[in-house]
């Protein structure tokens, strides 16, 4: 079975259920099991020290309605390792928004840290009477050092996009980087751990783009830059980025949270063949986007329809990267969103 074969089996298990031992084998998963064990004794466990929390304001003078960003999601998204706001993805991302965008954003964590996919409900029970225009998700890496079946983690992913769509909020997912890069994880988790997190990874788009959100591939730890410095953009565990990291992080993500408000530039209103984009079956993007990080796949249709005979129809972009904007510390850390102004 190929490589897309296979993503779409695992999405396919989560969506009717399935997609126990049978896709990794009862041996394997025992080996598994107690290598994962092992590297999170390594990593060790999790400070007690709370992570900056970049609830509240950003763009202080800009123009209005606030646009009212969600984000949802394990360690990554709450930026732990660092100890300034200014350095948490939350921090970065509202910023990023608030200035690419020239808007007012009012932006809320319900992120956790420890937290896998199947948490993904609990915080969106909190997040809906918000009632956001967009939600980032980046959830699925503890699921794999978790030794998390793959297909149940796909259907928490998959459920949660749902009720968010149902209830008008956009939703970009940052999907499961390549944790074979990670140094606390030995052989031969390492490996099998790559195989999985890239196979979740693209079985996560797969299950997005059904629900009608987008994705954004973080490939290989955001890319190649990890594997050149990773001094410099892991956090002293080796496992969590470092602030330099998170502004990585933040850097892949931005263009397409400002694709999803609607804020792209009038320039990437249609994809760009010359630089690799197009529309193409679901299946095969996902995977082609597994090895390419800040890969942005959205739904979209061929002469009126969702779907062809090879799956549902895609956009996939390589959006252009906005200049590093500078994290700033939200105006109010006060949970208290702004009215309604839909």
């Amino acid at each position: 079975m190929g490589k897309a074969g296979a993503a779409r089996k695992l999405a396919s298990a989560a969506a009717f259920g399935g997609g126990g031992l049978s896709l990794l084998g009862a041996g394997l998963y025992g080996v598994l099991t107690a290598e994962a064990k092992l590297a999170r004794k390594t990593i060790g466990e999790a400070s007690s020290d709370p992570t900056p929390d970049a609830t509240g304001w950003y763009g202080r003078g800009r123009p209005g309605p606030a646009l009212k960003i969600a984000l949802f999601g394990d360690s990554s998204a709450a930026g732990y390792g660092v100890h300034r706001v200014e350095e948490v993805p939350g921090a970065l991302l509202g910023s990023g928004v608030a200035e690419q965008g020239d808007r007012r954003v009012y932006l809320r964590e319900f992120c956790k840290v420890g937290a896998v996919s199947a948490d993904l409900a609990g915080q969106i029970d909190r997040a809906l009477p918000i009632e956001p225009h967009l939600a980032v998700i980046l959830i699925g890496a503890n699921d794999v050092t978790h030794v998390t079946m793959p297909s149940q983690s796909v259907r928490h992913l998959s459920e949660g996009v749902r009720r968010l769509r149902e209830a008008g909020v956009h939703v970009v997912v940052g999907t499961c980087p390549d944790l074979g890069t990670i140094k606390p994880i030995a052989p031969p988790l390492k490996q099998v751990a790559r195989a999985w997190s890239r196979r979740l990874a693209a079985a996560q788009t797969i299950a997005v783009i059904k629900e009608g959100g987008r994705t954004v591939s973080l490939g290989s730890i955001l890319g190649p830059e990890f594997l050149a410095a990773p001094a410099l953009l892991f956090g002293p565990d080796q496992f969590h980025p470092s602030a330099e990291g998170y502004r990585a992080l933040a850097r892949i993500l931005l263009p397409s949270v400002l694709a999803g408000l609607g804020l792209a530039p009038d320039e990437e209103a249609r994809p760009e063949i010359h630089r690799g984009e197009g529309v193409m079956p679901v299946a095969r993007a996902a995977i082609q986007a597994v090895n390419e990080p800040g890969t942005e796949l959205d739904g979209t249709e061929v002469g009126g329809n969702r779907a062809g005979v090879r799956g549902l129809w895609v956009e996939l972009r390589h959006r252009r990267r906005r200049p590093q904007t500078r994290g700033e510390a939200p105006e109010d850390a006060e949970h208290t969103a702004p009215a309604s102004d839909r």
